[in-house]
């Protein structure tokens, strides 16, 4: 007897991954997770816990996990890529054997790769070469995705099919699924968004108040937009759930592994021993490097990201990088108001 439902394959098994796998079953799709752990696979098909990272989710036991990429990937009509950005490239290369042009290709990874500059869709693209790509981003914590709290995420893609698509296979009553054709716009919110929660958990750990929070997640939305405009994208991206939903919420919880990474810095803790106790992957560490090189060869002016580039790299304690920045220039709010260039201007007149 033939099984007619849509085939997901999830490509990961970390918890971003995993969550959106036992989603798609409870939908009603046929979903095979990928993952390069075999005691891992084994314990997701016997007991249908995922222990190394969302060990008190119970999975959909549709969900079959498996070691073998040809397996998973035969007969997917929709193919979710949860691979941390260092890895990502080399897994999709594994993977193009038993890809098709058919199949609809969706990145969930929040990361830019170094060489390059490259957003993870463009490395899609670029291995690929097939027309359905899109990126899903938004304020995504995974345990909350797990414990089934009223979530919210975007499918950005300049293909309709793709949006379609993903909208039906994700959507459910507890995560909603809305729509841009920005793809790159809202790569660059999920990417950029993690430097500023290291910032935001430094500035916790530092014990500097509401205020506080509010203006670095505000400066943090400028600069974002600002460095993504200069690269292509829109700046109304940034007024949704990929720009500013996504940053309060990793700006804003102990959730987040940035902010956690932030946290520890904050402390007093060197930059190694911050990530050795977070014991995942922290996006934001790598990005800090890449986007303060990028914004240098681009000219755009980014200094929390500068500041954070001094405290994770050059060793500037975390304090002395806060009272640097209130030293900064004060120039315009929203700069697709009044422009930096106006407000120079307007200073150079008054003296």
């Amino acid at each position: 007897m033939s099984d007619d439902r849509l085939k997901v394959a999830v490509l990961g098994g970390g918890s971003f991954g995993t969550a959106l796998a036992s989603i798609a079953a409870d939908n009603g799709a046929r979903v095979h997770q990928w993952l390069r752990d075999t005691a891992l696979a084994d314990e997701i098909n016997r007991d249908h816990r995922n222990s190394h990272y969302l060990p008190e989710y119970a999975i959909n036991p549709a969900v079959t996990a498996s070691t073998d990429m040809q397996d998973v990937l035969t007969g997917a009509a929709l193919v979710l890529v949860a691979i941390p950005s260092t890895a990502f490239r080399s897994v999709v290369r594994q993977a193009r054997p038993w890809l098709s042009a058919e199949q609809i290709l969706v990145s969930t990874t929040k990361g830019i790769q170094e060489d390059g500059f490259k957003l993870m869709s463009q490395i899609l693209e670029e291995e690929t070469g097939f027309p359905h790509i899109g990126v899903i981003s938004g304020p995504n914590l995974a345990s909350e995705v797990a414990d089934k709290q009223l979530t919210a995420t975007v499918i950005a893609s300049d293909d309709p099919l793709t949006r379609t698509r993903v909208q039906s296979v994700l959507g459910c009553s507890y995560f909603r699924v809305y729509a841009s054709n920005d793809r790159f716009g809202v790569e660059l919110g999920g990417a950029l968004k993690n430097i500023y929660a290291i910032a935001a958990g430094m500035a916790a750990a530092l014990g500097m108040g509401e205020n506080t929070r509010s203006m670095l997640m505000t400066r943090a939305l400028a600069e974002m937009s600002r460095f993504a405009v200069e690269l292509g994208a829109n700046p109304m991206t940034f007024l949704g759930l990929s720009g500013v939903g996504d940053l309060i919420v990793t700006c804003s919880s102990r959730l987040s592994r940035n902010y956690r990474v932030g946290y520890a810095l904050g402390e007093g803790r060197t930059l190694e021993e911050a990530v050795d106790a977070l014991g995942q992957v922290a996006e934001g560490v790598n990005t800090v490097k890449l986007v303060h090189a990028k914004a240098a060869e681009e000219g755009v002016y980014m200094p929390l990201a500068e500041g954070l580039y001094e405290v994770l790299f050059n060793q500037v304690p975390a304090r002395d990088m806060a009272r640097l920045l209130m030293q900064g220039e004060q120039s315009s709010d929203v700069e697709f108001t009044l422009s930096r260039e106006d407000v120079k201007e307007a200073r150079r007149l008054e003296e």
